[in-house]
């Protein structure tokens, strides 16, 4: 697998208060460094962004994408939602982490979990209907991220990942690089 190129865009996004700050803006059009609300048109083309190819995983794996999903963003916009599925699978496609959905989601490294869900076992929950369909949209490419490999909830004091390139917020999620 290789790593997804990352272009040269900065987003921010809520859908409680959706700002958006970019660099360079060629699908929704915005004037550069320049904040301001999205509307639900732009948040829908962005939704609508194929900008990785699509992935048919198993049964099991995407069942396991939908409940991480689920645990990570359940009280999170649609948009967050996509995007968490994203990152899950934006991983699988670098190098730099493991090549499988079910490795990246029970990663370990230095004796941290990758993903909070599985320490709590909240991945072990059912997997909302929402989160599917999310995870049907990352799985068709959708990734409104633009290739980040992090996310986090935005108020974390974790100084790796608060030094990772910002790709955009959404909600209370702080998606990087």
């Amino acid at each position: 697998a290789t790593g997804i190129p990352r272009g040269k865009e900065m987003v921010s996004l809520s859908s409680r208060g959706v700002t958006v700050n970019r660099e360079a803006a060629a699908q929704v059009r915005l004037t550069a460094n320049r904040q301001q609300q999205l509307t639900p048109a732009e948040i829908q083309v962005l939704l609508a962004r194929r900008t990785n190819p699509p992935v048919k995983l198993s049964q099991e794996d995407f069942d396991l994408l939908a409940r991480l999903i689920t645990a990570e963003a359940d009280g999170e916009s649609f948009l967050a939602k996509v995007a968490v599925g994203a990152v899950v699978l934006n991983r699988v496609r670098s190098e730099e982490f493991p090549a499988t959905v079910r490795d990246v989601i029970y990663q370990v490294d230095n004796g941290r979990y990758q993903f909070e869900p599985v320490l709590n076992g909240w991945i072990n929950r059912p997997a909302s209907a929402e989160a599917r369909r999310a995870a049907e949209l990352a799985c068709a490419g959708c990734d409104p991220t633009g290739g980040a490999l992090y996310f986090f909830e935005s108020w974390v004091p974790n100084q790796y990942l608060r030094s990772r390139p910002v790709a955009m917020l959404i909600d209370s999620f702080t998606f990087a690089y």
